[in-house]
Formats: structure tokens, sequence, C-alpha cells
């Protein structure tokens, strides 16, 4: 919980500032995911991304806690104990490293993450970033991603070569820019033909 966030600020719109907030939240965020896996070459992916968000299981919750500075799923899983949009979505957006945590087949530790698809790893990447730009707004800077990231990194339950992907990916959009990054990935998917790959795969590719 973030004790500088104000989980009430919801409160303080109307139903109208709440719906095309989240409206224009989501589309501005589709967008931006679109245009950076059209870039690795991720066109389909690009177009139906987070398509969920449009079901009423996570539309409707999600215009009521919009605040306009951070995920309505949030304030919902503060004030509700779980949000039920979140729940939904990452069990359909195969982008989520979340979809894939599965029982683990020995007892330590008892769940595991599994690795993800490579052209799954590259749109996480792209939502990731579209996430920080929909939200910051004018006070985007390239290294967003990976200071959100890396906030509550050590606490994931993410497979340790997804996991490489991604910081390899993440700490590239901060030190280099978006578009070497993006480049990056789509180096990777390329030689991964967008599946198989394992930790050493971070420094094979530059």
């Amino acid at each position: 919980m973030d004790l500088n966030r104000d989980y009430t600020a919801y409160k303080k719109k109307t139903f109208f500032q709440r719906l095309f907030g989240h409206l224009g939240t989501v589309i501005k965020h589709k967008h931006h995911v679109r245009v950076a896996c059209f870039k690795m070459g991720l066109y389909w992916q690009g177009l139906i991304h987070d398509l969920s968000k449009f079901s009423p299981t996570e539309f409707f919750p999600s215009v009521k806690y919009y605040s306009g500075t951070f995920s309505p799923n949030v304030t919902d899983r503060i004030l509700n104990g779980a949000s039920r949009s979140w729940l939904h979505h990452k069990g359909r957006n195969k982008h989520h490293f979340e979809y894939w945590i599965d029982y683990s087949a020995r007892l330590d530790p008892p769940i595991k993450g599994c690795r993800m698809p490579m052209k799954y790893v590259a749109e996480m990447v792209a939502d990731r970033y579209a996430a920080c730009v929909a939200y910051n707004k004018e006070n985007y800077k390239q290294g967003d991603a990976w200071a959100y990231y890396s906030e509550g990194k050590d606490n994931l339950i993410i497979e340790e070569a997804t996991r490489a992907v991604l910081e390899k990916a993440l700490i590239m959009m901060r030190d280099e820019g978006e578009e070497a990054a993006f480049a990056y990935m789509k180096r990777l998917l390329k030689i991964t033909k967008k599946n198989d790959y394992d930790e050493t795969i971070v420094s094979k590719i530059q």
C-alpha cells in the first residue's frame, strides 16, 4: 500500500469525468501498445491488446474507481480486498506474467512462474511502457517503466528466463530509450521465432 496515494480521489470526480477519463486512458494506452507492437512486428497482438477491458467485469469497476493517476484496480483492491477486474484481466491476457503462474511439481516452492513465449514478453514490454505513458502523461520519462518494475521486482513470481529478458529490455529502455528496447525485442523475436528461449538469450543479442 502506497501511503502517498489518495485512494478516495475517485470520489472527487463526477460519473462522466470517470467514464470519459477511463475511456481516454484505455484508448491512449492501447494506441501506445499498438505502435510499440507494430515496431516489433507483432501486428495482431497490437490490434487485440487488452480488449477484455471493455467487458462488463473490467469496465464498470474501472469507471467507478477511476482517479486518473493510477490504476482503478489498485483502489478496488485496497477498498474491497481484491480486484475482480484484475483477476478477470490477468486470466485472459497472456502478456501478463501472472497469467503464467501455476502450481509447482515440487512442494518448495508451492507455486512457480512458467516461461512466457517471447511474443508475450515483447507485448509485456510494450504494455509496461504504454501504461507509464498513459498515467504519467507529460511527466513521462524513459526510465519510468524500469522504476515501477524495480520497486517490487524481488517479490514477483516470474520465471527466471522471462525475468532476464524483461529486465534487459526495461533497463535498455531506461538507458538508451524506447526505440532501442523495441529493436532489441524485435531481434529476440526473430531468432526465437516468437517462442522458446533460455536465460542465455540476453547475452547473445545486443
